[in-house]
């Protein structure tokens, strides 16, 4: 590995950074901690280290001479290895008389980083990683940092820093006004094109979602895992897309792929499931009234971005409405969100907070009320639950049946919910 090149390559992200305007946002760090962000791609981890660098500058905790920030997807280092990683320290160490804050970028490109990582974290280097894989939060990769590391993993933008990057504030009583009609206006786009922050200027979203689309399948998903069958992982991909909202179990999505001509053994699909949500693409959630075994086999499987499932569909309202809700919930709840199949279906159910919640586009059919409105009230009799929601597109009452009381609200305006601001 030349020095030389390595210098150059410094400077370079040292001048970049301090250059970059930035939308600013609101992800607290601890002030002494060493951090890996692991998320989606183009999610914004890069951009997350740019602001921290930017306020350690800032706030004259850091000077520039002191950032050393390497991205490992950089062509000119892409032939680097785990055992040569301590050349850029030596470059570094040529350059300035200092002890750098370590900033790597996509290190998981580099196959054994965690050792390295180890070892400036036992020599007192403050560092900050990113990498588009859940696999580098494994319980592996856990045991070598030895607990010197918090991971975060970071999502696209929220509905409110959407909001927030148009300069729209949401002042009190802002339901009431008329600035709940430019926020339902800006949701209609964030609602089909979601929270890709490079997307928002553009005209043509969808291409560049659908390039995004195609890095993320062939670079991290394909490339990385040695995937010779292309094919069948795109059909599985389409077909999670297209059975958004449905449970479905490893058998039935097997059987939908090899029909459909790209035949793949089912433990070959188990894989392809797992390289999925390994890359941040999607993510499942499971039956809470499911026995142990069943819980593994039988899911139901959302994108991590609407952006990125609108991608495949024809009339996607009603798919895209709840896999929006799915996403804030996990980001909220993580493992403790459910859906409830037993006698009763409900499309979404955290126990611990006794809250249960129904996803419908409309409600203002009567067959349809009857239906979400039924389901809620048989789950809640039976659990005891206190918090019971219709999210909707545009509708918003309140409904009280058999001593229980069902808020309907907008999903944009449930996004954009106190509460559930303050917990993410």
């Amino acid at each position: 590995m030349d020095k030389e090149i390595i210098k150059r390559i410094i400077l370079e992200k040292q001048k970049e950074i301090v250059s970059i305007e930035l939308f600013k946002r609101d992800i607290v760090l601890e002030p002494s901690a060493n951090y890996v962000f692991v998320g989606l791609r183009r999610a914004g981890k890069s951009y997350l280290m740019y602001q921290h660098i930017q306020h350690l500058l800032q706030t004259k905790q850091a000077h520039l001479e002191d950032i050393l920030y390497i991205n490992f997807e950089d062509e000119r280092i892409s032939s680097v290895k785990a055992e040569n990683l301590g050349v850029f320290l030596d470059a570094y160490n040529e350059m300035f008389d200092r002890k750098p804050i370590l900033f790597l970028d996509e290190i998981q490109n580099i196959v054994g980083w965690e050792k390295f990582a180890r070892r400036l974290a036992d020599s007192k280097y403050r560092i900050f990683i990113t990498g588009s894989n859940a696999k580098m939060l494994s319980r592996e990769i856990y045991t070598t940092l030895g607990g010197r590391f918090i991971a975060k993993e970071i999502y696209p933008f929220t509905f409110l820093e959407y909001l927030n990057y148009h300069s729209i504030e949401l002042v009190k009583n802002w339901e009431y006004s008329d600035l709940s009609n430019k926020v339902f206006k800006l949701f209609s786009n964030y609602f089909y094109y979601g929270g890709f922050a490079e997307s928002f200027t553009m005209n043509d979203k969808r291409s560049w979602l659908n390039a995004l689309y195609q890095k993320i399948l062939l670079g991290d998903i394909v490339l990385r895992n040695d995937i010779r069958n292309e094919n069948a992982i795109r059909v599985l991909v389409k077909k999670l897309a297209e059975s958004v909202m449905q449970p479905s179990s490893l058998s039935r999505i097997n059987n939908v792929v090899n029909s459909s001509g790209a035949t793949i053994a089912r433990n070959t699909m188990v894989d392809y499931l797992r390289f999925l949500s390994d890359s941040y693409l999607t993510f499942s959630i499971s039956n809470y009234s499911d026995k142990l075994s069943e819980k593994e086999t039988f899911k139901k499987r959302y994108f991590f971005d609407n952006g990125l499932l609108n991608n495949f569909l024809i009339d996607p309202e009603t798919k895209l409405l709840e896999n929006l809700a799915a996403i804030t919930l996990k980001k909220q709840y993580d493992e403790e969100l459910f859906y409830y199949n037993k006698n009763v279906e409900v499309d979404f159910y955290i126990p611990k907070e006794k809250l249960a919640l129904q996803v419908s586009y409309s409600i203002k059919d009567d067959f349809t009320r009857e239906r979400e409105v039924s389901a809620l009230l048989k789950l809640a009799h039976s659990a005891d639950l206190n918090n019971l929601i219709i999210i909707t597109f545009n509708e918003e009452s309140t409904i009280i049946e058999k001593d229980k009381t069902i808020n309907v609200t907008p999903i944009w305006k449930w996004l954009l919910s106190e509460k559930r601001e303050n917990n993410e």
